[in-house]
């Protein structure tokens, strides 16, 4: 329980400021689960596009120190690698010169 003025307005700023970290984090997951399934189900272009817009909303989130920095950093660097493993759609092969 509050024992000053001050102290009741920081405890109500401090519940508003909570409930928006976690509607940013929860987020925060949301973009980063699609990031995967796009990732694993091997859809390289939407994938790039899922990333760009995770690596924003993370640097976003580590502006706003809702994550911190290093950790914005290191998670934007694992997805953009588990991004450069995942094969290019198969093109249709070349001819061999062989064959003409």
């Amino acid at each position: 329980m509050p024992n000053t003025k001050s102290a009741e307005i920081r405890v109500r700023s401090s519940a508003r400021k909570h409930v928006r970290n976690q509607a940013v984090k929860s987020r925060l997951k949301s973009l980063e689960k699609s990031y995967n399934q796009l990732v694993k189900a091997g859809k390289k272009s939407e994938a790039d596009a899922s990333l760009r817009t995770l690596i924003s909303a993370f640097d976003k989130a580590a502006k706003t120190r809702i994550v911190h920095k290093s950790t914005a950093d290191r998670k934007k660097s694992r997805l953009t690698k588990r991004l450069a493993k995942v094969a290019p759609p198969a093109a249709a092969p070349a001819p061999s010169p062989a064959a003409t």
